[in-house]
């Protein structure tokens, strides 16, 4: 069966399998369906493999080349889960600010090493924030272009050292990756020799 036609619908709950037009098959419980958007909205086993978890997968039925219902529900759908309102606004402002603050550190010419590394920092303290091209970390340590160990300043202390220490993981790892990139491209290069 293809996309729904008109006055089809699925119901919540039901279990169904589509096949999308990439060829990738996904079945699921039905979440949520809207008949005029033709959008699908399933719930599907996790990718992660952990099972107290779900994906959620919106499906647009344009690009849907088969559907099967599996398993159709008639009786009345379960009460939806109860949301909490405050979390999702503060994960959203929370979200914002780090979408504006990437924003202000490309729009102020800062180099892609130093957006780097407030990304890195920023995933560890999250108090972190630009001041001009710096970087300040908790109000105390403020790290300059180039953004290196020794561009760490601020006062003595426990706060100054985990930045430092941060800030050389960073690039030691930067280092790495760099090195196997390098590598790979090497043996590919001998490979294409080898096959010539």
């Amino acid at each position: 069966m293809a996309a729904p036609a008109a006055g089809e619908y699925f119901s919540i709950g039901s279990c169904i399998s589509c096949t999308t037009c990439l060829g990738q098959r996904l079945q699921g419980e039905v979440i949520a369906f809207d008949y005029h958007t033709k959008m699908l909205t399933l719930k599907c086993a996790p990718s992660s493999g952990k099972p107290n978890l779900s994906d959620v997968v919106l499906v647009n039925l344009a690009y849907v080349s088969e559907v099967d219902i599996v398993s159709d529900r008639t009786a009345t759908p379960p009460p939806l889960a109860s949301l909490n309102f405050n979390k999702l606004a503060n994960r959203a402002r929370a979200e914002k600010e780090d979408k504006l603050s990437q924003a202000y550190a490309i729009s102020a010419g800062v180099s892609v090493e130093g957006q780097q590394l407030f990304q890195t920092i920023h995933k560890t303290i999250k108090d972190c924030k630009w001041q001009e091209k710096n970087i300040v970390v908790m109000d105390e340590v403020v790290i300059s272009p180039p953004y290196r160990v020794d561009n760490c300043r601020g006062k003595e202390g426990s706060a100054l050292s985990h930045v430092r220490k941060i800030v050389e993981k960073h690039f030691r790892d930067l280092e790495n990756q760099k090195s196997v990139q390098r590598s790979q491209a090497q043996q590919t290069q001998k490979d294409s020799a080898l096959s010539a």
